[in-house]
């Protein structure tokens, strides 16, 4: 397969979905809508896990793992919740095949074993959860519960695309229970915060931290929060999103508590989740038109070094060197590998390193070895220098860091070059239409004109911002009194 990519500025939803397949993240599956992630892009998701089940562990939170199949009659329990999903989701109806007697060597659906109660494959887990909780919950002292799984959800989409929107997707998803909705509301906004630090500190990946409109929150939420990010082709990416969920989910399952004066009061609930999409952010944050841009914190391979050598004896002398600097960079923590493969040349190794996003390459040649030197090159601004081999590890220590900060800064001034007041429909649509990115403006608090915006724009409200402030103005659509400045934008 050719490696040359399709530029950014002429087809950037083709650029990404070549980026992906060339660079070896992911693919898509035998399965209608489904991908298979390869062994590298597996490794970036690995990553984010790994930080964020840190975090997540630090501010008091446990894994458990609940059932894939959620019976029907809880999936229905909560109503809110089970409308705003039915549209997606797969139903399990039979549980054998037979041998089909019209069709030999075929398999049909056993029209004998029709299940007494049709599973709905979850695509999110508050029923199962909410209904395992009233087992787990009785008095104050069961509260707060702070849970966390890893795992897979189903939802039906009709049009995919690789990371972003996929019929099967990975996640994490947080449950937890309170006794009080202070605490409840307090958790949200946490949970919030630490999206908001995993975007910024390890994706390097600016976000507007803020809250949903009623039309756009969480199905079965009193209130949603969310992290949103701006990709380089000016839309949106809902990165991470955190809900209160009221008492709306412990009405549903009758799950209370004793509190401490021995009154039955039903709990506070909140759920939160990041998925795989957020490796599709990563990618459209910092990516360019010669392939992947990783920030260091996250990358697989942090640093690859490349012999370039005629014969054995110079691959064995240079062999040795780098086993020094391999070790002592491992010794800082710092992934490396050494690509001593004699089945491609130099050129053609710097350029699927490139391609893969490797933050810091080192070659070393026969003129390094005589000069105790090698070539360092960073992938994000393809600067090279020529460094003592002494100094090296000191050297690419300090660039990883370097790099991570390069490309925070360099997304987020591109963030603010695309964040646009207008105080007009007129300005509006200019934005939206040539600049694109968040355009900042008044609306009238009402989901009639936020749907009449999206109908001729099709952009949405992506947050109200938690730093927005109180302004007198008038909705841009129409003219109706409005206090606060919002964030919409085209989103993917």
């Amino acid at each position: 397969m050719s490696k040359h990519l399709t530029k950014r500025a002429e087809d950037y939803s083709k650029w990404y979905n070549e980026l992906i397949v060339k660079a070896d993240l992911a693919e898509n599956s035998a399965v209608r809508g489904c991908m298979v992630i390869k062994p590298y892009g597996f490794a970036i998701w690995e990553n984010m896990q790994k930080e964020l089940d840190r975090m997540f562990k630090e501010t008091g939170h446990q894994n458990a793992y609940f059932p894939l199949f959620v019976p029907k009659s809880l999936f229905e329990a909560e109503e809110k919740n089970a409308e705003g999903f039915a549209k997606e989701c797969a139903v399990v109806t039979h549980y054998r095949l037979q041998n089909d007697p019209d069709n030999e060597g075929k398999l049909r659906v056993d029209p004998e074993a029709k299940l007494e109660e049709e599973l709905v494959v979850r695509p999110t887990s508050e029923a199962i959860i909410w209904n395992t909780y009233k087992g787990w919950i009785q008095s104050h002292r069961d509260l707060p519960l702070l849970v966390n799984q890893w795992a897979n959800v189903v939802r039906w989409e009709m049009r995919t695309r690789l990371f972003l929107r996929t019929a099967e997707f990975l996640w994490q998803e947080g449950h937890t229970a309170h006794a009080t909705k202070a605490e409840a509301i307090a958790e949200a906004k946490q949970m919030q915060e630490v999206y908001a630090t995993f975007a910024e500190e390890f994706m390097a990946m600016p976000v507007v931290k803020g809250a949903k409109s009623e039309s756009e929150r969480f199905a079965g939420a009193d209130d949603t929060l969310t992290i949103e990010a701006l990709m380089q082709d000016g839309k949106a990416l809902q990165a991470g999103t955190s809900h209160f969920l009221g008492q709306n989910f412990a009405k549903a399952f009758d799950v209370k508590y004793t509190s401490k004066e021995g009154k039955q009061e039903y709990v506070w609930a909140t759920s939160w989740g990041v998925s795989t999409r957020l490796i599709g952010g990563l990618i459209m944050t910092h990516s360019d038109d010669a392939g992947l841009v990783l920030p260091p914190k996250l990358a697989p391979i942090q640093v690859v070094i490349v012999p370039i050598y005629k014969g054995e004896e110079q691959l064995n002398a240079i062999s040795e060197k780098v086993d020094v600097i391999v070790k002592e960079l491992r010794a800082k923590g710092i992934s490396v590998k050494f690509d001593d493969r004699d089945t491609f040349r130099p050129g053609a190794k710097f350029a699927e390193y490139e391609l893969k996003g490797v933050p810091v390459r080192i070659a070393m040649g026969k003129r390094d070895l005589e000069n105790g030197t090698v070539e360092v090159a960073r992938r994000d601004t393809f600067e090279k220098q020529t460094v003592s081999r002494d100094e090296v590890v000191g050297i690419v220590a300090d660039l990883l860091e370097e790099i991570q900060e390069n490309l925070y800064n360099r997304a987020l001034t591109y963030r603010n070059d695309h964040i646009t007041e207008v105080n007009s429909f007129e300005e509006f649509k200019e934005v939206i239409e040539n600049k694109g990115g968040f355009v900042s403006a008044h609306w009238d608090g009402t989901i009639e004109t936020e749907d009449k915006i999206k109908e001729l724009t099709k952009a949405t409200i992506r947050c109200i911002p938690n730093d927005a402030k109180e302004e007198d103005g008038v909705c841009v659509l129409t003219g109706k009194p409005s206090t606060k400045r919002v964030l919409f934008a085209k989103a993917y």
